[in-house]
C-alpha cells in the first residue's frame, strides 16, 4: 500500500511539474509575442508626420530620412523597441505605390467615408451613369459630324458648286478648330503656366521599390472608390482656375495645374491644360448639340441662314445638309463660350435650355477674332470648372489618377517641404513579419506579427 501511494504521489508531482513547465513555456511565448507587438506598434507609430498633415495618409517612411530604403533599418528599430534577440523575416510588405497605387486608393476611400460618410458618395452615384455615357456619346457625335460633313461635300461636288466665302460661319469654325484651343478660351488677363516636370523622375515613370505578398483588403476600383478619389483630389490639389482670393506664388517647383495633370498626364502645365479643355470641349459640344436639336427656334434660324447661303444652288438636299452643318458649328461655338465661362470661374449647366444658351448664330462669324470676347454667362444652377473636372477624373483610370497623385505628393514633399530624401516608394503601409526566438533548453518558438494602417 505504501509503495502504491508513493507511485501515485510521484505521478501527481510529475503531472504538476509538466503543467508548470507548460505554463512557463506559454508565458514565455506570450512575453515574446507581447515584446514583438509592442515593438511593431512603436515602429508604425513613427509614421511620416508631414504626409499625414498634408495629405491625410499614414505611412512609415522606410529610409528613415536617409533616402536609402532598407529592411535592415526596420529590424534595427524593432530591436530598439524591445524585439531584439529574435530572427526576423519579412513575410508580406505593402508600399503605398504598389499595384498602381491601390494602397493609396484604399486610404483615400477610408478617409472620404470617415470625413463625409457614405451619403456624399451615394449622392454622386446618381450621376455615374450620365458620366459613363460621355465617352460613347462623344464617339457617336464625332461619327455623325464626319458623316454629315462627307454628305455635304459629296452633294456640293455633285453639283460642281461651293458655298460662298463671304458671311460663311462654317469656314470660320473650321479655321478655329485648327488653331490653339487655349488661345481661344483662356481669359486674356491670365498667363498660362510654363512649368514642366521630368516624367522619368516621377514615381509613375521610374522603377520603384516593390512590396510583396498578397493583401486582400486593398480597395477595389469600383464606382464608390473612384468617386472617393475624385472628392479627395478636389480637396487636396489645385487646378488652372484658382479659387476666389487664392494667389499662386510665381516660380517654385512642381506643376501648378495639378488636377489637369491627373487627367492628362503630360509633363507641362500647358499641355495638361490643353488636353483637359479639349476633353471638356467635347463634353460641352455633345450636350449643346443634343439640346439644339430640340430647339425649334434655333433650328429655324439655322435653316434660314442655310437658305441664304445656298440661294444660288437651289438644291433642297444641300440646304438641309448645310443646316445640319450650321447646327454642328453653332454647338462648337457655344462650347467655346462655355469654356471661357468655366475658365473665368463662372458656372455652366451640364444640360442647356433657351435661357442658358449664350451665343447667337451670327456670333460665329466673329468668334475668335481680335476684338471679340464673349466670356459667357454665370448660371447659378450650373457646374463650375472643378465640378466638370470631377467628371473627367471619374472617367480617368483609377491606376493612372492614383499614380499621378503620388507623383505630385512626392514633388510637394521634396520641393515645397524641403524633404529632398523623400520618395513615395519608401512609404510602407502594411507588413507581416515571421519571427523565431529561443525560449530555453533548446526550445524555439516561431510566430507571425501583422500591422497595417487602415
Amino acid at each position: 500500500m505504501t509503495a502504491f501511494l508513493a507511485l501515485v504521489f510521484i505521478l501527481l508531482i510529475a503531472f504538476a511539474g509538466s503543467l508548470m513547465e507548460s505554463a512557463s513555456i506559454q508565458a514565455a511565448k506570450n512575453w515574446r509575442r507581447a515584446d514583438m507587438n509592442r515593438a511593431i506598434e512603436s515602429v508604425f507609430a513613427e509614421y511620416q508626420k508631414e504626409l499625414l498633415e498634408e495629405y491625410e495618409l499614414f505611412a512609415l517612411e522606410g529610409s528613415y530620412e536617409s533616402g536609402g530604403y532598407s529592411e535592415e533599418k526596420i529590424w534595427d528599430r524593432l530591436s530598439y523597441y524591445g524585439a531584439g534577440g529574435m530572427d526576423h523575416e519579412m513575410a508580406r510588405l505593402q508600399i503605398i505605390s504598389d499595384d498602381g497605387g491601390s494602397p493609396f486608393l484604399s486610404q483615400v476611400s477610408s478617409w472620404v467615408k470617415y470625413k463625409y460618410g457614405l451619403d456624399k458618395l451615394e449622392g454622386l452615384l446618381g450621376n455615374v451613369q450620365i458620366w459613363k455615357s460621355q465617352d460613347e456619346e462623344i464617339k457617336l457625335y464625332q461619327e455623325k459630324e464626319q458623316e454629315e460633313g462627307r454628305e455635304l461635300s459629296s452633294l456640293l461636288e455633285g453639283q460642281q458648286q461651293s458655298l460662298p466665302a463671304e458671311n460663311n460661319p462654317l469656314d470660320t469654325v473650321e479655321q478655329l478648330k485648327k488653331s490653339s484651343l487655349l488661345s481661344l478660351v483662356m481669359p486674356r488677363d491670365r498667363q498660362v503656366s510654363q512649368k514642366r516636370i521630368s516624367p522619368s523622375d516621377q514615381p509613375s515613370g521610374r522603377a520603384l521599390e516593390q512590396g510583396y505578398g498578397s493583401f486582400d483588403d486593398v480597395a477595389e476600383q469600383g464606382d464608390i472608390s473612384r468617386l472617393a478619389l475624385g472628392v479627395y483630389l478636389l480637396e487636396h490639389f489645385s487646378s488652372a482656375v484658382p479659387e476666389e482670393g487664392e494667389e499662386r506664388e510665381p516660380g517654385g517647383g512642381g506643376l501648378d495645374y495639378e488636377l489637369e495633370y491627373m487627367i492628362s498626364g503630360q509633363p507641362s502645365d500647358m499641355e495638361n491644360l490643353e488636353k483637359t479643355v479639349q476633353k471638356l470641349l467635347l463634353i460641352r459640344t455633345v450636350s449643346n448639340f443634343a439640346y439644339i436639336q430640340t430647339d425649334s427656334a434655333k433650328r429655324a434660324e439655322a435653316a434660314a441662314m442655310a437658305v441664304a447661303m445656298c440661294a444660288l444652288l437651289a438644291v433642297p438636299a444641300i440646304v438641309e445638309a448645310v443646316t445640319q452643318a450650321l447646327l454642328f458649328a453653332w454647338s462648337f461655338g457655344e462650347s467655346v463660350t462655355d469654356l471661357r465661362a468655366l475658365l473665368n470661374g463662372s458656372r455652366v449647366p451640364l444640360v442647356k435650355d433657351s435661357e442658358s444658351w449664350q451665343l447667337q448664330l451670327s456670333g460665329l462669324l466673329t468668334l475668335g477674332s481680335g476684338g471679340e470676347w464673349n466670356e459667357g454667362k454665370d448660371t447659378a444652377s450650373g457646374m463650375n470648372y472643378e465640378e466638370y473636372l470631377q467628371i473627367l477624373l471619374f472617367l480617368t483610370s483609377a491606376d493612372e489618377a492614383s499614380m499621378r497623385s503620388l507623383d505630385l505628393i512626392e514633388q510637394h514633399m521634396r520641393l515645397e517641404k524641403g524633404m529632398e530624401w523623400f520618395r513615395i516608394d519608401h512609404c510602407i503601409t502594411k507588413m507581416e513579419i515571421d519571427s523565431r526566438c529561443s525560449l530555453r533548453r533548446g526550445i524555439s518558438y516561431s510566430f507571425s506579427t501583422y500591422f497595417g494602417y487602415n
